[in-house]
């Protein structure tokens, strides 16, 4: 009996530290010696254990851009983060007046709330990257960061581990050069006031739960590199050129000023984005051929389990740019699990939630957008598929797009304007696109849909437009 009795104490026991291991919560000081300016108080963020104590967040300021019209506003907006595995209960206080309404996005979530006061009460049950918007206010909203719980073990004894603690620090001359076999890590309540460049390196890896700060252009650039990692950090910009066997994880790109593109590829071959979150100023991800000083195409490149919203240009660009007289190839492009939250261009030329546009004799085949969720989007097309000659970014048309799929993909909303699918003349043409599941507003999209009275074309019901040079569409 007494033995019984042992077993099921050590059993209980176990019980016990697994529960307590399945429910961590890791919440960062703010940052010691903070400059005026980094912490914004439109909000308090709280977080707990299911029935335990509250923890308070530090909230950053971060800027994003308001478009009206042409102009361009810079508006401050809320930025919280923590870690945790199980269950956690999150209370978000607005400072600024009573909630009148309220949206936690992505939408697709379906993230229940309870508003008292001008508190909305919630939970969540796995990592999220969440926007919460009182009152429909884009611009100054609370962008708030749930992260898993970082498992990385610093020692602060080994050689090849660059640690950044809590608080600011100034990196000389703008700028640390991340050598072969580093491990750079910026801690949570970490601010890096200058860039990370990883160039001519090889087996590499970027990490943390910290801030390279806002203000700073490229805040992560890997050049001519192989075997890298960049995982947790918030920061601007990361673009990739010239490189292998890149992965991208749980990084959250947000940016205000001009050519603030997210997450570019360029000439790039085996890149994996997996878990980020895009808000940008420009395109928030793109992949290139030969660009600037990276010369070649692109193969498999995926971005995964993300979010993206663009308050000018494009969620998604392929294409455009590449080498007129040595042609590029871009081939085995996948982006699956999205959810697009905005989309604002004025210009027609650069509009398209999922956008593929060929010049410099490029050549784009074998793309795969699937479960793509599009939220209502202020400005520009779901859809632009086009060989073109951009004489502003450009030296020749494009050559061929071909076997694109779009399957899952859903849109929601009124702001979408006509999509365009075109190509340029008889020997740059579009090929082979198949839209399998396409809904929009609730209706399925199909070669067989029937109207009043008689049959309707199947591009027009999606507000497709299908020009010359186009070949075999499918709506399946």
């Amino acid at each position: 009996m007494m033995q019984m009795i042992r077993k099921l104490w050590m059993v209980a026991l176990l019980l016990c530290v697994y529960t307590l291991q399945a429910r961590q919560l890791v919440v960062y000081p703010a940052p010691p010696n903070a400059p005026e300016g980094l912490e914004n108080k439109d909000f308090t963020v709280k977080v707990r254990k299911p029935g335990g104590a509250w923890q308070e967040l530090y909230a950053y300021n971060v800027k994003v851009d308001e478009m009206r019209g042409t102009a361009h506003h810079v508006q401050n907006a809320s930025l919280c983060s923590f870690d945790f595995s199980g269950d956690v209960e999150v209370s978000v206080t607005y400072n600024k007046g009573r909630i009148e309404t309220a949206r936690i996005r992505p939408l697709s979530f379906n993230i229940a709330y309870t508003a008292r006061g001008n508190t909305l009460y919630f939970k969540l049950d796995r990592p999220r990257n969440l926007s919460v918007e009182i009152n429909g206010d884009l611009f100054h909203n609370l962008h708030l960061f749930a992260n898993p719980v970082d498992d990385f073990k610093v020692d602060k004894k080994d050689p090849d581990l660059v640690y950044f603690g809590p608080g600011v620090h100034q990196l000389p001359g703008g700028r640390l050069n991340v050598p072969s076999g580093k491990t750079v890590y910026v801690a949570g309540g970490a601010v890096l006031m200058g860039q990370l460049l990883v160039s001519q390196a090889r087996d590499v890896t970027i990490r943390g739960r910290g801030i390279i700060d806002f203000s700073v252009k490229e805040g992560v650039k890997i050049a001519y590199s192989k075997n890298v990692l960049v995982e947790g950090l918030c920061f601007t910009q990361c673009p990739t050129g010239g490189s292998d066997s890149v992965t991208i994880r749980n990084v959250k790109s947000i940016s205000s000023y001009g050519w603030g593109d997210g997450l570019n590829v360029f000439a790039s071959n085996n890149v994996l984005f997996d878990g980020v979150f895009c808000r940008n100023s420009d395109d928030c991800t793109t992949v290139y051929a030969t660009r600037k000083d990276y010369t070649g195409g692109c193969r498999n490149i995926t971005m995964q389990n993300s979010t993206l919203w663009a308050d000018v240009a494009h969620p998604i660009l392929i294409g455009t740019h590449g080498n007129s007289t040595v042609p590029d190839v871009i081939e085995d492009v996948k982006y699956m699990n999205i959810d697009i939250l905005d989309h604002n261009e004025l210009q027609l030329d650069y509009q398209g939630c999922m956008s593929i546009n060929t010049g410099d004799n490029n050549l784009v085949r074998n793309v795969l957008f699937q479960d793509i969720r599009v939220e209502n989007f202020r400005r520009g097309q779901l859809v632009n598929l086009r060989v073109f000659y951009n004489k502003k970014y450009c030296t020749a048309p494009g050559r061929n797009i071909e076997e694109i799929t779009f399957r899952n993909i859903t849109y929601n909303g009124s702001g979408a304007e006509l999509s365009v699918i075109a190509g340029y003349d008889s020997t740059r043409q579009i090929r082979n696109v198949t839209f399998e599941n396409l809904v929009i507003n609730g209706v399925k999209i199909t070669d067989h849909m029937k109207g009043k009275p008689g049959w309707y074309k199947t591009s027009d019901m999606a507000r497709f437009f299908v020009g010359e040079h186009v070949e075999n569409i499918q709506f399946k």
